[in-house]
Formats: structure tokens, sequence, C-alpha cells
């Protein structure tokens, strides 16, 4: 079953997969969307509930209204669909720039969190808000605003990939995905990026976490995912999973072994 339900809650476009006991809620990255967790669905349990949302600024989302959001702003706009849905005690998963929202939230709301997924975790950049951008995160925005989202994409989605050559389909797809960013939604995120601190959210998590990496990633490598899973305390520190094969764009390069993770970890929650 590959069906969405689009809806808006509270601003916020998500797509459901209706089904039955605890939720699977799923965040993107900074240069993705909820669509891109698509081929992911076939993978996971037919009667599994699945949730994902394009994050503020993103698809039909509304943008946050502060101009330099940080990752409470978006755990507080997560909370909000939470509130919405009724949802408890979920296997929440964020890749990339959403283990920032991710761990926020669990931190801040552990009684809605069962389990928490890191998945490509970025770790944030560490600049306080107000001040000058990291070079990296001024390098999104600039390159965006001047090249258009097209032309940015075919230029930075490759990376994501292990192996591009030798998977055009899938460069395609994760080319698709970031052609879609816009202003002022993807400028936010980036700022959010820059005024990360995930060790810092992890340090201050009560909730089972797992740490997964693809083991040809090089946006996030397997050495600062490995960071991050040292930083859960040792009584909610699940596994440290590495993926071989695979490159940042994890859950679409390894689909089956992203889904075979999410559903053991679903099992033993």
């Amino acid at each position: 079953m590959t069906d969405w339900h689009r809806h808006d809650v509270n601003g916020i476009e998500v797509l459901e997969r209706p089904g039955a006991g605890a939720a699977l809620v799923l965040l993107h990255g900074i240069g993705s969307r909820a669509a891109s967790f698509t081929s992911l669905l076939s993978e996971l349990a037919p009667e599994t509930r699945v949730i994902a949302w394009n994050a503020p600024g993103y698809g039909a989302s509304r943008p946050l209204s502060e101009p330099w959001p940080e990752a409470n702003d978006y755990a507080a706009a997560l909370l909000g669909v939470f509130d919405a849905l009724g949802l408890v005690e979920v296997t929440l998963v964020g890749h990339s720039l959403g283990t920032l929202t991710g761990a926020a939230f669990a931190a801040r709301h552990r009684d809605r969190v069962a389990r928490l997924v890191l998945a490509s975790p970025a770790l944030g950049h560490g600049v306080p808000r107000g001040a000058a951008l990291s070079q990296a995160a001024q390098a999104r925005i600039d390159d965006l605003e001047r090249m258009g989202p097209v032309a940015f994409a075919k230029a930075r989605a490759p990376r994501l990939v292990h192996a591009p050559q030798a998977n055009p389909e899938l460069v395609a797809q994760v080319t698709d995905g970031m052609s879609a960013v816009t202003m002022p939604g993807y400028g936010q995120a980036a700022r959010m990026l820059a005024s990360g601190r995930l060790l810092d959210d992890i340090e201050r998590l009560a909730v089972a976490t797992d740490v997964v990496v693809g083991a040809e990633d090089v946006v996030t490598p397997p050495d600062g995912a490995f960071r991050a899973y040292g930083a859960v305390p040792p009584r909610h520190r699940g596994r440290y999973i590495l993926v071989p094969g695979a490159g940042h764009a994890l859950y679409q390069q390894a689909p089956a072994a992203f889904a075979a993770m999410l559903e053991d970890q679903t099992e033993t929650a």
C-alpha cells in the first residue's frame, strides 16, 4: 500500500497512510519533502500508520513567523500536528535536518515519543541566532537565490547518493525533491541548521534512541553520527546502525534495510 492521504493540520501539510496502532512519524531533511518517503511505504508493513510532514515553508506548509527559527520553533510546529492528530507514543524518525527537530521535540515531549530514530544526523553549526551565518549555511541560501531551485538541485543532489553514476534513477528522484524547495522556507531551515546544537538536545533525551547512517555518507559522515550516538544517555542508548552501500539519501537508497530497522524498532519499543 503506497497511497498517501494529504491534508492540512494547523497550517502544516501532512501526508498520511492510515493504519492501526502507534504511528511512525517521518521528518525530512533540508533539501527534501514529505513525498520523498513514498518508496519506503511499500517496504513497511501495510497496517503501519505512517505520517510524514512537509516542514514549515516546504510544500503547502506555512513558513514560520521567525526569520531565523531554531529547532525549538520547528518542534513547536510539530507539537501542533501531534495534538491535532492525537499522536502519542510514536516512533519519531528524523533524517538529516529533521534530526534537529526530532531531538528537540523528544527532549521536551518525552511522553509523546516511544522511540527516536536519528538518521544521517545533522549536528548543526552552533551559531548564535542573529550572528553571522556559518559559511555552509550562507552558501546554501546564496546558491539557491543565484541559481534557482532546478539548477540548485541538479548541482547538489548527486552528492546525496552513493555512486551516483550507477544510480541515475535515484539521483533523478532526489533532484526532483530538492528542486521543489523555495524561499523563505529553505532560508529558514538553513538558519536553523546554522544555529543547531544536536548534541545538546541528545544529552537531554529520556527516550530510547537509535542512530543510523549510510556507510558512504559524505554529507553527514559516520564519524559525526557516532558522536551523536555517544551523546545519548547510556540508559536510553539503542543501536548504532551503519548501512553499507548507502549515502546521505539513506531511506531512498536503501529503503528495504531502512524499513527493516524501523519495523524492528517498532516491535521492540
